[in-house]
Order: structure tokens, then sequence, then C-alpha cells
């Protein structure tokens, strides 16, 4: 369904901070003001706010995230901390870490994903979503976002992590609730309490891990690892299981959501996937690339520096907006259009350099799968009523995508 453009005509007056903005209207045409006559914009401050910059065009997309050195993400890694004061995980989670530290952190939870522990996880959950695509099809009218897609990259985290079953449903409630809400006037409270009821699981589950060295779930590797010679700490440990929940389970979650309606509002590409000419694994890296499942990345540079032409000085907030670099046209051919077939398909969905998103090839494996059983049980889809889209200025995609899944005759479950 369609949600209002927002005029270009209007840019000195939005701010691109506000997750009203991102959930109730469509900025497409703002990004192609923005990438097309002022590539280096400045927000200017807003109250208590401060100013900050904002990059649209992939090339200086790049240039930030390479230059590790003078663009940190120790104040932040997004606008809603960094305009705040700074991330209360500095220094601590991976994500908001740099330096020698974040390289040792990365090598220990690059160990989970481990070849075999990655095999294991993908036929667990292809498991997992033909049954969930088979209910959703027996409902007759279901609500995908709620029936399918919120309940696949939770199975596949957790797994990761080993957390059990029993836990898995109340972490999908705290972890919806973390970064994003359903509706634009959701108290303060409830993000902040979703966070510390995370931090507090993760606790409680690592202290009954600590000595076992003969896991090699995500838990249990920080759990007994040494970081600079000394054991991980309590904060470290729960910081980090924390950012993979929120990052693993969001945006394979909202790429998941994003896919079908696209799939649904582009039906030569639907044909495409049903009649096999393209790849599941080309297929899935457009659907990453078109959903956006993070609007934007943050950092704070450290030293006077120029983007493209632009001065940027020291100290000076800058966020770098994927929703508009996944659609520059100087990188990608026709990039308005959904096209399951793209090669190449350098989109910036999971970031890159150092901070490349670490559970990028858990998402793509979610996407895959998705895409296989829908090709495989789907005969056709619909979306029967307007969809919601989450209040979030760092996430992108829906609470909820009413549909009809129509059964494919004679299909196969267990492939």
């Amino acid at each position: 369904m369609t949600r209002p453009i927002v005029s270009p005509d209007d840019l000195d007056s939005l701010d691109l901070a506000d997750p009203v903005l991102h959930a109730e209207n469509d900025l497409s045409e703002v990004w192609r003001r923005l990438r097309d006559e002022r590539p280096y914009h400045w927000q200017p401050p807003r109250g208590d706010q401060p100013g900050f910059w904002v990059f649209t065009r992939y090339s200086d997309a790049m240039t930030v995230y390479r230059d590790k050195e003078t663009f940190t993400t120790e104040g932040g890694n997004a606008l809603a901390t960094l305009l705040t004061g700074g991330d209360s995980a500095s220094g601590s989670m991976l994500a908001v870490t740099d330096g020698p530290k974040h390289t040792q952190l990365r090598n220990v939870l690059n160990a989970a994903f481990s070849p075999r522990r990655l095999k294991s996880i993908r036929e667990a959950i292809r498991k997992t979503i033909d049954d969930l695509i088979v209910a959703a099809i027996d409902k007759g009218s279901c609500d995908f976002v709620h029936d399918v897609s919120e309940n696949i990259p939770l199975g596949a985290i957790c797994g990761l992590m080993d957390v059990p079953e029993a836990d898995r449903r109340y972490l999908l409630g705290l972890t919806s609730h973390a970064w994003s809400s359903d509706y634009a006037d959701a108290p303060p409270q409830e993000s902040w309490q979703a966070k510390s009821e995370i931090l507090l699981y993760f606790a409680d589950l690592a202290h009954t891990r600590r000595g076992n060295n003969d896991s090699d779930d995500v838990v249990s590797l920080l759990a007994n690892c040494h970081i600079g010679g000394e054991p991980l700490s309590d904060a470290d440990l729960m910081s980090n299981c924390y950012g993979l929940m929120i990052g693993g389970d969001e945006t394979g979650r909202h790429a998941i959501s994003g896919g079908l309606q696209a799939l649904v509002e582009w039906p030569d590409q639907w044909r495409a996937l049903k009649e096999g000419t393209v790849g599941l694994d080309t297929a899935a890296n457009e659907v990453l690339r078109w959903t956006v499942p993070s609007l934007h990345g943050g950092r704070l540079a450290t030293a006077d520096t120029v983007v493209g032409n632009q001065a940027v000085k020291r100290g000076d907030i800058v966020s770098v907006w994927i929703a508009s670099a996944n659609r520059d046209p100087e990188v990608f051919a026709d990039p308005d259009r959904f096209a399951l077939d793209r090669t190449p398909n350098k989109h910036l969905t999971f970031a890159f350099g150092s901070h490349i998103c670490l559970g990028h090839t858990l998402a793509r494996i979610e996407v895959e799968e998705v895409l296989d059983s829908l090709r495989t049980l789907v005969s056709s889809a619909e979306q029967t009523g307007p969809e919601r889209w989450i209040y979030s200025s760092i996430l992108h995609g829906m609470s909820s995508l009413p549909a009809v899944l129509k059964p494919e005759p004679n299909a196969r479950i267990g492939r």
C-alpha cells in the first residue's frame, strides 16, 4: 500500500532523526533530491538535539565505512544514541567498539558462525519455515509479519546462541520493542525496559555456561573467552549477546516481510521466482537491497577530514543513509526496479568494512529459505489490507502485513 510521498521541497523542515517521519511517509523523492543536489546535507540543531551530516550517495557512504580511524562507532552507531550523548555500550559491545578490542571480540564471535553450526541452523529453520507457510495458507487470511516472518530469525539467532526453546517467545516480545515501536506514541520506558530485560536474561544464561569450553554457541564462547588476557566482563558479555540478538532478529524479520510485499507488487519477479529462472542467493541479495532493514549508520568524526568535497570537523556527527545509497543510480542500474536477477549487487544493507553486520550470513540463509518455501508451497500471494510500519529512525520494516497465501497444488513439504 502507498504511503504519502514527501516533497523534497520540504527538506529543510524535516527532522531525519524522527521515527514518525520514516514510519508514515515515503522519502524516496527526498533521497533523490539529496543525491542529485545536496549530497552533503547538514541538518541543523533542533532544540536540545545537535546537528548532523546526512550523506546519501553510495560513494560517500563507502568513504565513511572504510575510514574506521576517522569515523568511530564508539560514540554510537545510529542517530538515536549519537544525538543523546552516546551509547552506554560503547567500548563494550562489538558494534560500538573500535581498535584491538573490536578485532578480538569479532574473532571470538566469528567462531560461532562455523559451517557446521550454520548447516544445522539452516536445516532447522527450513522445517520451521515450511510449517509456518503451511499454517499461514491454512488460515486463509494471515498477518504475514506475526504468523511467519517474526518467527523465523528468532529461531536462527537463538539456535546460534543455544537459547532454550521455552524462552524464545519471551525474547521475541522484548526484541520487537528494544529499538522500534508499533505506535507513534509508545512511552520511552517501554524500550528501556525491554533492553534491560534482554541484558539480564543473558547474564543469567551466561552464568550457567561459564567453565563449559566444549560448546561453540555464542553465549558459551563469550562466557569462556579472554580479551586482552582477561576474562570477558559480565557487562561486555551481556551487551554483546544483546547486540547479536537485536541485529540477528530485526534484519531478517523485516527483510522477509518486505520481500513478500515486493513479490506481490512485482508480479513478473514472482513469476521468475516460481519458474526458477533466478538463483536463490541472487534473489535473496535483491530482497536485502530493496527492503533496507537498517535505514542508516552513524559515526562520530575523530579528526577534521573531507568526504567527497565536503569538509567535516572533528566531533561532527555523520549519518550515512543506506535507504538512499541502495538506490544510487551510479551503482545500481534502474535502481527503483525490484529485480531478483540483479548482479552485481553490492548493497550496503549490512554496512561495510570492519563493522559489517556479524549476522549477515544468517540473514541471507533466512531470506533464501523463505524464498524457496514460497516458490515451492505458494501458488500466489495477495496483500489484503494496509500494512503498518514500525516507528524507528534506525530500522525499516512492518509490524503488520495482512495477506492471503494460496497453496501450490501437490506441493511437497520437507524439501
